[in-house]
C-alpha cells in the first residue's frame, strides 16, 4: 500500500482541514463570529459592491445553492444587505453594510495571523514557491471542480 503522503489530493485536504482550524481558531480568539466562506464572500462583496449572488459564488469558487445559506447569516449579523436588482427582477444585489465594512477591517490582524500559521515550517521562499504552485495546479484544474471559479464578466463588473 503507498503512502497517503505521496497522494496530491490527501495532502489538500489535509492543509483545508489545518487551514480552516487555524482559521477557526485566531477568528475566536479575536472574538469574531466568522468563517472563511463568510470572509470570502464579504471580501468580494466589498470589492465588487452590487453583485448578485449567481455572480459572488463564481467569483469565490463556491456552489450556488450554498451560497444563499452563506448571504443569509451574514445578512442576519448585518454585515450583508440584499436590494431587488434593477436589471432582473429574480436577482438581488449586494452591498456590505457599515458593520460588515467595520468587521472586514477588524478582522485583518487575526487573518493575516492565521495565513502566518498556515504557512509556519517554511521559509518566505517555500511559501511564495508554495502558493505560485498551488495557483498553477488550481488554475489547471479549475474546471474539473463542481464550484469553478469564474472571473466576473467585463460588463457584469462594470455594473458592480
Amino acid at each position: 500500500m503507498k503512502d497517503l503522503n505521496d497522494k496530491p489530493g490527501h495532502l489538500a485536504r489535509r492543509f483545508q482541514q489545518i487551514a480552516v482550524a487555524v482559521f477557526h481558531a485566531e477568528m475566536e480568539e479575536a472574538g469574531f463570529d466568522l468563517t472563511p466562506v463568510q470572509y470570502a464572500a464579504l471580501v468580494a462583496i466589498a470589492a465588487h459592491p452590487g453583485m448578485d449572488q449567481a455572480t459572488l459564488a463564481g467569483t469565490i469558487a463556491y456552489d450556488r445553492t450554498t451560497i444563499t445559506g452563506v448571504i443569509d447569516r451574514l445578512a442576519q449579523k448585518g454585515l450583508v444587505v440584499r436590494t431587488p436588482s434593477p436589471r432582473d427582477r429574480r436577482a438581488h444585489e449586494l452591498s456590505i453594510t457599515a458593520a460588515g465594512d467595520k468587521m472586514l477591517r477588524q478582522v485583518e490582524p487575526a487573518v493575516q495571523a492565521a495565513q502566518r500559521s498556515m504557512m509556519r515550517g517554511l521559509t518566505a521562499a517555500e511559501g511564495k514557491e508554495l502558493m505560485r504552485l498551488m495557483r498553477k495546479a488550481i488554475d489547471a484544474g479549475n474546471e474539473l471542480s463542481r464550484a469553478p471559479m469564474r472571473e466576473m464578466a467585463s460588463a457584469e463588473a462594470k455594473k458592480a
